[in-house]
Order: C-alpha cells, then sequence, then structure tokens
C-alpha cells in the first residue's frame, strides 16, 4: 500500500478508478461508493473490465484520445489530464490490457473531506472495484477515520467483495465494518477456477465467517444459463443459502453484455423468463424473499 507524508504523518492512499457521490444500490440507503483499482479475479463475465489491472503505461490509448487528455510524461508513463477529458472512454476500449489511464491516487484525508461535503445525505459510504480488499490497509484507515469522528460516525461502513479476502484480513476490517456485499459466483470450485481464474474456498470462508460475526449484508449469485452450475447444483445452493441468518439479503443477477469483453460475449444473455425459473426453484428450497434484477439489458 503507497502512503504519503501529510503534516509529518505518514497517510495511506488508494488508487481509485471512479468515485459516486450518491448511490442507492451499493448497500442499503444512499451512499458514497469508492470503486478502487485492481483486482485478484479474471472474471469472464466481468462488466467493469477496465478495473482488473494497473495500467502498465504502453501507450496505446494515448494517440486515440479525441481530447487530447492523455499524454506521455517525461518519465514515459502515461498521464491524464482530467480537465481535457470528456469521458468518452475510448481509452478504456482500445485498452488490451483490462485497465484504465483515468486513475486517481486518493489519501484518506481527501476522501474525508468528500464525504464530509456530502454526510447530509449520505447513510453510508461503500467500497467496491475491482476488488476493494486488495488495498485493505487503506479501507481499514478510512472506516476507522469515519468510526471517530463525531460528524461522521453514524454512517455505515460496507465492502463489496468477491469474497477472496482470508480470515485474518476480515479480521482485521471487522471492528469498523458494519456489512459486506459477497458475490458466489458458482458452486464447484472447478467451474469458479475457469469463470474467474481462482477456486471459491475463500469465498465460502467470508461467507460464512462475515455470517457468524452479524456483519454478512447481502450474498448475490450470477445466474448464467448453460455456462455456471449455480442451476445445476441448486440443491446444494439452497441448502447453504438456507443456513444463512434471515436478515442477510439474497440478491440474483442476470448475465448481460453489458461492459463484457471477449468469449462471454457469444454467450446468450439470461432472459426474464429463465430467471423466473431459477428464482422459483431456488424459492422453493431457501423458502425466504430472494430478490430479482428489475431490469436486463
Amino acid at each position: 500500500m503507497a502512503r504519503v507524508t501529510i503534516n509529518n504523518k505518514t497517510e495511506k492512499q488508494a488508487k481509485v478508478s471512479r468515485v459516486l457521490t450518491f448511490s442507492c444500490v451499493d448497500g442499503p440507503g444512499n451512499r458514497l461508493v469508492l470503486f478502487l483499482q485492481g483486482c485478484n479475479f479474471d472474471c469472464i463475465t466481468c462488466h467493469n473490465p477496465h478495473t482488473i489491472n494497473h495500467c502498465n503505461h504502453c501507450g496505446d490509448c494515448v494517440e486515440p484520445c479525441p481530447a487530447g487528455a492523455l499524454a506521455f510524461s517525461e518519465s514515459g508513463k502515461v498521464i491524464w489530464n482530467a480537465e481535457l477529458c470528456t469521458n468518452c472512454d475510448k481509452c478504456i476500449e482500445v485498452c488490451s490490457h483490462k485497465s484504465s489511464p483515468k486513475i486517481t491516487t486518493m489519501t484518506v484525508t481527501e476522501v474525508i473531506a468528500l464525504v464530509r461535503s456530502n454526510h447530509f445525505f449520505l447513510s453510508g459510504i461503500t467500497v467496491s472495484g475491482g476488488e476493494a480488499t486488495m488495498q485493505l490497509p487503506f479501507i481499514i484507515e478510512l472506516f476507522k477515520s469515519i468510526k471517530q469522528d463525531s460528524e461522521l460516525s453514524h454512517l455505515t461502513c460496507f465492502i463489496d467483495s468477491n469474497g477472496s479476502l482470508p480470515e485474518s484480513g476480515w479480521e482485521k476490517v471487522m471492528p469498523y465494518l458494519n456489512g459486506a456485499m459477497i458475490d458466489l459466483k458458482s458452486w464447484q470450485s472447478e467451474t469458479h477456477q475457469w469463470l474467474v481464474g481462482r477456486d471459491n474456498h475463500r469465498v465460502f470462508k467470508s461467507i460464512n465467517q462475515l455470517a457468524e460475526h452479524g456483519k454478512l449484508y447481502e450474498v448475490r449469485l450470477l445466474h448464467i444459463p448453460e455456462r455456471s452450475d449455480l442451476d445445476t447444483e441448486i440443491e446444494q445452493v439452497g441448502q447453504f443459502l438456507k443456513r444463512l441468518p434471515e436478515k442477510v439479503n439474497i440478491r440474483l443477477n442476470a448475465f448481460q453484455h453489458h461492459g463484457v469483453q471477449g468469449v462471454a460475449l457469444e454467450w446468450d444473455k439470461c432472459t426474464e423468463q429463465q430467471m423466473i425459473h431459477f428464482h422459483s426453484q431456488l424459492s422453493e428450497i431457501v423458502q425466504r424473499p430472494i430478490m430479482k434484477p428489475s431490469i436486463y439489458t
């Protein structure tokens, strides 16, 4: 984790892909969402693939930029001029490295200032990604600062994660964490390895650990008909979800093509009828409310 020196103190900082000052879909209530750059999964179905890797400064995006917002520094690194940028995302479109040159470095102090300027309208803050927990020391310091601030301490602190963080990592952030949202992408480890490039044993451990400590807010399942195994292993999936605390939300997402690159664009999208069927089967086993997507694109 990178550090900077401010007022003779060493402060952590993070690589940030995007900030949303208001969101109602990233946890309970209205939230400020911080999307951090970098992910340890390489999901075939990722709808934000430009958040996976860090820029390697190859420069393939510099010339195609229609606004002239990208250039090479004297050291040969790609630099981004936010004032010239029109956010056309041409740089992301031409990048073959699953990255973006439009990354900013933010300190905890800078994020706190942003939260403070919007706190009257917020229920809390959510740190997402990429995979947010790859920058865990920054998150811990940020959440701790919020909890220790009399003006901000009422805000809830959430993490949106793929569940890959080791148990020791969750233990470190747990004292400052109000809730986590975890993706369960497949049941079988082999299928998970194919879909994201890693097995899923840590995902199950994360879900169980967070549930045990009352910090699991939501489990999300991505339905990819005839590709994933959540429907073919539905009895096991249902029984696992059934054992989770009643207060844990279960949300189903339908595979769509938005933002997806590569071979997954050739896969059929999940239709509303397929989702209704999957939802019906799973609900019979879990016997509790399960949220369905409202939009299919």
